[in-house]
């Protein structure tokens, strides 16, 4: 309970003012609409007005329901009744007039903003909660952050609302970066800082991640909760007892979280008491004042430990993985954004240790690292031993619980074709194959033999064919290594046997199919590799990897333009002219190290967005959403799917799948810089 002496003496319900808002209907797309805030908003203003007995006429309720507003439930009372004529559509006009010129004026000692609805991070990891007018060209929104700090100034009188409490029930999840989502930059300002006065946050979700809403019954996880510890409290109550409230509420999501009830539910995030001091306990002291045998971050040996380990380190490629795998063994929900939080090793550990850990206390950096031991002990045994011995040390100095084995990689066979021009410019081309499992092995060479295209097919099908019956595990992925004149090729499309004699399919419909120029990649080879790392770091996903570039942009300076930053990692053409007028060279300038496009040039139609990537929030593709690294699978899908639409068009024939979209004649270029196999020229 926070002492009686901070407050206020004259604090009382007539001292006591509100912003209240729900949104569940956004202009931007019925695909935002949810339904619930306006409820929750709804039984926050009885509470405040009910047991809290404030004057309804000091309530600025702000709602956008899904229903008209009369079907929701006002609760037969005057005081509801007199907000039920009163309350206004939650739009950025609305809110700015309430919270920044109303009630400003008003004399109170306390202040409540409740906000039920959407909720975003801006790139300074401002909370920006969206308004009822947010349309894709401007989301006009509320910018939490800074009003608080407006709040904290002179422009507020100062001997007005030093005791202010913002309860947001929304996501906390990165706002999108794409250029058709214009969030813009919105701050309030502000004058000069009063001293002594207090603000009081709680969040129905950490940074990262979403808060779960029951659109069954219209409610808000957190919002049940918090009602359910407000109960009949008084306006003094509900202040002195709102960080003992809080503890309460985390306890029972962690509770939640332990008897397995979906380890996907929000965590309950909290900023500071009235007396500006964290009230979720101290290092190995339980948050209801328990004492605990375990921590959830590590000690200073574990820090000096890692320091040694990591200096000089650079994010292995399998950093994500073991990012996202350390949340899942801990028990404890991964955040909602895209790839990892910061570019280097200590860093991530950092971001890591800062987030509470799950069942029995357990860092989160110590799955990371252990998964890193087990992915690096394959490349390089000393140093995975040394992380090994770190995890051991830090579980058995901490009586940290045991760990199960981080998950193997997935077994993977691909066949990498070289294919190089005879350094005298003869006919033909001179070709080698490696086979890459869990180690490479070359399995033929042409031996100088000068071969056309066409017997480079028959020795490949004739190599799948031995590999078949081999214990190499299933081959899944074809990648031809080419000259660039060769980039182009119809290779997806060389005719392979299967099935009843005489029958055929496309190597693309069987195998994942790449084509790789790394010979052209010299002069960038430090940009190749900085894009390609920058992306396994995301995980492969993020709204900056992947750009579509139009005729109107194929210039002599895109380029450049493409290698100012490690991203894009991706390129997506949706250009008229054949790739190689331009676009390509540009691609490999940038060290690009993926780039999709339509064989021989022309528009895809539908676009490459359309078929590659999952519809966004307004129905239509979202590059943010566009897996990069699993480009390969998703190509062959899509071809599979053109085969299947145009199977009736002549069964049994090579090229009786393409379809007029041109979905079928996709080229995917993919210069992975660790997968390159046998540079020494074949001459």
């Amino acid at each position: 309970m926070t002492p009686a002496d901070l407050l206020p003496p004259s604090l009382g319900p007539r001292r006591t003012f509100a912003l209240v808002a729900g949104v569940e209907r956004y202009d931007i797309s019925h695909r935002w609409n949810l339904r619930g805030p306006a409820r929750d908003a709804l039984r926050f203003a009885h509470w405040l007005t009910g047991p809290a007995q404030v004057p309804p006429g000091n309530v600025r309720l702000l709602l956008s329901p899904l229903d008209a507003p009369e079907t929701l439930d006002w609760s037969q009372s005057s005081a509801m009744a007199e907000l039920r004529t009163s309350h206004r559509p939650a739009t950025e006009e609305n809110v700015k007039s309430a919270l920044l010129d109303e009630l400003p004026q008003c004399d109170g000692d306390l202040l409540w903003i409740f906000w039920a609805g959407h909720g975003y991070l801006g790139p300074r990891h401002e909370l920006i909660l969206p308004c009822a007018d947010a349309r894709p060209g401007q989301i006009r929104h509320l910018n939490l952050d800074s009003a608080l700090r407006w709040w904290r100034t002179d422009l507020v009188k100062q001997r007005r609302f030093p005791l202010q409490a913002a309860l947001v029930d929304s996501c906390r999840v990165d706002a999108p970066r794409d250029t058709r989502w214009n969030f813009g930059t919105t701050d309030y300002g502000g004058g000069s800082s009063v001293p002594g006065r207090r603000q009081f946050r709680l969040y129905a979700s950490r940074e990262g991640e979403a808060a779960q809403n029951d659109a069954e019954r219209g409610a808000g996880r957190f919002t049940e909760a918090l009602l359910g510890e407000l109960g009949q409290r008084s306006v003094r109550e509900s202040v002195t007892g709102l960080p003992g409230a809080a503890r309460s509420i985390h306890r029972t999501f962690q509770e939640r979280r332990e008897r397995g009830e979906g380890w996907q539910l929000p965590q309950f995030v909290v900023d500071r008491d009235w007396d500006a001091c964290s009230f979720l306990g101290l290092p190995g002291e339980d948050p209801l004042g328990a004492p605990t045998c375990r921590t959830a971050r590590l000690d200073q040996p574990a820090w000096d430990g890692l320091g040694e380990l990591f200096e000089g380190r650079e994010l292995p490629r399998c950093a994500y993985e073991a990012y996202v795998w350390a949340f899942k063994v801990a028990g404890c929900a991964a955040p909602v954004g895209v790839g990892l939080p910061c570019d280097s090793l200590l860093d991530v550990v950092q971001d890591l240790d800062e987030r509470q850990g799950g069942r029995g206390g357990m860092p989160l950096a110590v799955p990371f690292v252990r998964f890193l031991a087990e992915r690096a002990a394959a490349g390089d045994a000393p140093w995975a031993e040394r992380l090994r011995a770190w995890v051991g040390a830090t579980r058995e100095r901490l009586a940290l619980p045991a760990l199960p084995p981080p998950p193997p990689p997935p077994r993977r066979a691909v066949v990498h074709v070289r294919l190089e021009t005879p350094p005298g410019g003869e006919p033909g081309f001179l070709a080698r194959m490696w086979l890459r499992g869990e180690r490479a092995e070359h399995i033929w060479e042409s031996q100088g033999e000068r071969l056309r295209l066409e017997g480079v097919r028959e020795e490949l099908v004739r190599q799948l064919a031995l590999l078949g019956a081999e214990p190499h595990g299933i081959v899944d992925r074809i990648e031809f290594h080419v000259p660039y004149e060769l980039l182009d090729a119809d290779f997806d499309q060389w005719p392979v046997p299967r099935g009843r004699a005489g029958k055929h399919r496309a190597l693309g419909l069987l195998y994942q199919v790449v084509v790789c120029c790394p010979e052209e990649r010299a002069d960038t080879r430090a940009e190749w590799h900085a894009s390609w790392r920058w992306l396994c770091a995301r995980g492969g996903r993020h709204p900056d990897a992947v750009r579509v570039v139009r005729d109107a942009e194929v210039t002599d300076a895109l380029g450049m333009e493409l290698a100012a930053g490690p991203a894009p990692a991706c390129v997506l053409a949706h250009t008229t002219a054949a790739p190689d007028a331009g676009l390509l060279e540009a691609v490999l300038e940038a060290g690009v190290p993926v780039a999709v496009w339509r064989r021989g040039g022309g528009v895809p139609a539908p676009a490459l967005l359309d078929l590659l990537a999952p519809a966004g929030a307004d129905g239509r593709p979202d590059p943010g959403a566009l897996d990069v690294l699993a480009l390969p699978a998703r190509v062959r899908e899509v071809r599979r799917a053109a085969a299947g639409a145009g199977a009736g068009a002549g069964a049994g024939s090579v090229r009786a799948h393409q379809s007029p979209a041109g979905a079928d004649q996709l080229v995917l270029l993919w210069d992975d810089p660790d997968d390159v196999p046998g540079l020494r020229t074949l001459a």
